[in-house]
């Protein structure tokens, strides 16, 4: 497993000391679009430094967000950037973010150009309900999401007339089926089947919301599974656009 996808902490606890956050306008569309975090050591001129790599190129920053925790001493950055991959090479781009990683003994420095990087891998565990399932793989299929499907694991049987296998088998991603008990939660099965992929996503996100005397079971189920489908779909837009950053042992920065 190349990568974890870290639990997500509200930005109303996080971020509540230095920040700073500008856009600006919609680029050329003869343009690429990129994207960089950066995580080290708080210093002076980090930012200019970063804006110096960027513009140096011929790069444009559109948006940037800035996050450095009250009494840390570390700074964090996500940057929005749009460039001329002619002038600034997809390979110079990854030495020169480097060269700044190192001058400021960078915990993380990540650089992602969707259109011309790999698409990220992930598999899917998924549980017996299907509206989170069903619309992942129905959002993967209109593009919504820059990901490759590797496989889909879960611990419930889906005979193959069901429209989840159908889909599957259409679109030749494997499903494994594998029965669980409490002694045996064949963790290390799952480890081997998602050696290649660089994060995993839980087909199911339980979430709060306001209900009224008026709701009856059904528009409350409704609104349960709409609240489920939506947090996921943020969840791996967020992960895919690099707004997740690790916080400390088990909190995140998001962007």
């Amino acid at each position: 497993m190349a990568r974890r996808f870290p639990r997500v902490m509200g930005l109303a606890k996080m971020c509540r000391n230095r920040n700073i956050s500008f856009k600006s306008l919609d680029p050329p569309s003869s343009l690429t679009h990129g994207i960089h975090i950066f995580h080290c050591p708080d210093a002076v001129g980090i930012v200019a430094k970063l804006s110096e790599c960027i513009a140096s190129r011929g790069g444009n920053i559109l948006a940037a967000d800035v996050f450095v925790p009250e009494n840390k001493q570390v700074f964090y950055s996500r940057s929005d950037f749009v460039f001329d991959p002619v002038k600034w090479p997809r390979v110079q781009m990854e030495e020169d973010f480097l060269k700044l990683s190192q001058t400021f003994n960078a915990i993380r420095s990540v650089v992602r150009v969707p259109a011309l990087d790999p698409k990220y891998k992930i598999a899917v565990l998924a549980s017996k309900q299907d509206h989170c399932l069903v619309d992942l793989l129905h959002g993967w299929q209109d593009g919504r999401f820059p990901v490759d499907i590797t496989c889909v694991i879960s611990n419930h049987y889906r005979g193959s007339n069901t429209h989840v296998i159908r889909f599957l088998e259409r679109h030749d991603i494997p499903y494994h089926y594998l029965c669980t008990t409490n002694e045996n939660k064949r963790e290390g099965e799952m480890l081997q089947l998602v050696q290649n992929t660089d994060f995993l996503v839980l087909a199911r996100y339980m979430q709060v919301e306001r209900v009224s005397h008026r709701d009856n079971l059904q528009s409350f189920v409704q609104k349960s599974e709409n609240l489920e489908k939506q947090c996921l779909s943020k969840a791996i837009r967020s992960y895919c656009e690099l707004r997740v950053l690790p916080y400390e042992e088990n909190k995140t920065v998001v962007f």
